[in-house]
């Protein structure tokens, strides 16, 4: 049975911010490195996939162990994407709001190097930051981490693989005698050197519900189609889907760019992301993903790190991803907190014999779907269409004569024989 959060040593501001979150009962992660952070002295690797409440696991502890006395960096908190060090910090400031002596600084891409240097002459107790940005900082002189007690590495298979660069640099100039969290959906063999180098020897280990991946929670389905078939797959596929949300992804920025593409066209709610976007246009897609004005995210893997909504009914591979990590890590977007989730692959026929690795390596089941049939495409096609003209805003440039003489045309006409005809007219130019 799951503990209550405030059982677990949580002081009370903490707990009144919680309460107002409607957060009370602690995730099996949370309960398990609340009290390590707080009571013990050792560093702690904890491997957990994403959607298990990991930011709360070690920002409430973190938070309370805040010296409000000291105005220098007490704790570093390291993502390896601007979305998800933006999440953490919007969290960190819920979960402290009652405690706003505590000063948390936000580093990364989206604010100006100069803005954030007159930021850090300030008050700073907590560092959210992107391993670049902090590492440029940190060149400049303008970070002062003398009283660094604290750091925390969210995401850390993802940062080693992408921004290994960035990160050996600061792991190097961190004051030695630091504790270190290190949080990771999958433990890479660079990383375990990694733990073994910097961390240390007597670090305690968390493998949390690391199975979840597999569990009830999330269905693991796969279709196979030919290349020319994929895309209306996948229309069937969201049709079926109507009224929830999803992400789709994609190998590259220039799949994500022309499915996306495919998708506007049909005027099908949705947004692009990934790496090439300024951080202001990803800023606003992010924030109507997570408002509702859109239903479906296109991305790649490294942006929809940070990406942390709630209520994903489903993500689509629409290319099969190249590690069982980065499978990991898609399907981690649904089913989250205990809800139920659907992660469905789009393979062609030679890659059905890659799911058997995948399966084998992650201990899950793929369920083979049958793909719908040419007439059941047709139709839904037709579906998508419809919805298209419904959403397609009027020209205000036609003519009013023009526009007089077409209502004369269909004048006799009544709804049902109107949409007869245009059907017929779509399905034959269509056929």
């Amino acid at each position: 049975m799951s503990r209550l959060i405030a059982d677990l040593g949580i002081i009370h501001p903490l707990q009144k911010a919680l309460k107002d979150l409607e957060i009370t009962v602690a995730t099996d992660i949370q309960e398990q490195v609340i009290p390590i952070i707080l009571d013990e002295t050792e560093d702690l690797v904890a491997l957990a996939k994403t959607g298990t409440g990991k930011t709360a696991a070690f920002g409430l502890p973190l938070l309370q162990l805040i010296d409000i006395e000291n105005k220098n960096i007490q704790t570093l908190i390291l993502a390896p994407t601007r979305e998800l060090s933006q999440q953490i910090f919007s969290n960190l400031k819920e979960f402290g709001k009652y405690i706003p002596e505590i000063s948390i600084v936000l580093l990364s891409g989206g604010s100006s190097v100069k803005s954030q240097v007159e930021e850090l002459k300030s008050t700073a107790h907590i560092v959210v930051a992107t391993p670049g940005r902090f590492l440029d900082l940190l060149e400049k002189g303008a970070l002062d981490i003398k009283s660094l007690k604290h750091l925390v590495l969210d995401e850390a298979d993802e940062m080693f693989q992408a921004l290994k660069e960035d990160l050996m640099p600061i792991l190097k100039a961190l004051p030695k005698n630091r504790r270190t969290f290190l949080f990771s959906a999958t433990m890479p063999g660079e990383l375990k050197d990694i733990v073994h180098n910097y961390m240390s020897k007597n670090a305690a280990s968390i493998d949390s519900d690391r199975v979840t991946i597999g569990h009830e929670g999330i269905d693991h389905q796969y279709i196979v189609v030919e290349p020319i078939e994929k895309l209306d797959v996948l229309l069937h596929f969201l049709n079926s889907q109507e009224g929830g949300r999803g992400i789709i992804f994609c190998k590259t920025k220039a799949a994500v760019n022309k499915l996306a593409k495919n998708l506007a066209i049909r005027k099908i709610s949705s947004g692009a992301l990934h790496g090439s976007l300024t951080q202001g246009i990803r800023d606003r897609i992010m924030e109507q993903f997570r408002e509702g004005y859109i239903d479906i995210l296109v991305a790649t893997d490294l942006v929809a790190r940070g990406i942390d909504v709630k209520e994903l009914a489903y993500v689509v591979n629409y290319h099969l991803p190249d590690t069982h990590d980065a499978y990991v890590h898609r399907s981690g977007r649904t089913g989250r907190a205990g809800a139920k989730g659907l992660s469905m692959t789009i393979i062609q026929q030679e890659e059905v014999k890659e799911i058997a690795g995948f399966e084998k390596e992650l201990g899950i089941h793929f369920k083979p779907i049958k793909k719908a049939n040419a007439e059941a495409i047709e139709w839904n096609n037709t579906l998508v269409w419809a919805k298209k003209v419904f959403k397609t805003k009027p020209n205000r440039e036609i003519p009013e004569e023009v526009k007089q003489q077409v209502k004369t045309i269909f004048h006799h006409l009544t709804k049902e024989e109107l949409v007869d005809k245009v059907l017929s007219n779509y399905l034959a130019e269509n056929s």
